[in-house]
């Protein structure tokens, strides 16, 4: 069974990774509106800022998927003590 000071660790870093989360969204944004900006002003070749936009997007996918994934608690105290038990 979880403690309280346990479970209120965990929710301040489930909210911390939300707000990172909402920054890395809101830079990812910005970013590719700068990388087309600045496609648009050197003449619209090759569509390059593709590469750019869906390499900083990888990197907010995992980083939405850690904020609002799963929660991954770890092992509870009966799989613990189990585990001891196994392992004497």
């Amino acid at each position: 069974m979880t403690d309280q000071g346990d479970l209120r660790t965990r929710a301040v870093q489930r909210l911390k990774a939300k707000q990172h989360f909402w920054s890395a969204l809101i830079t990812w944004v910005v970013l590719s509106a700068m990388f087309i900006v600045i496609w648009l002003a050197t003449g619209m070749g090759g569509f390059w800022p593709v590469w750019p936009i869906a390499g900083i997007a990888v990197g907010v996918a995992f980083t939405g998927i850690r904020a609002f994934g799963p929660v991954n608690t770890g092992p509870n105290e009966e799989q613990i003590q189990s585990e001891m038990r196994r392992l004497s």
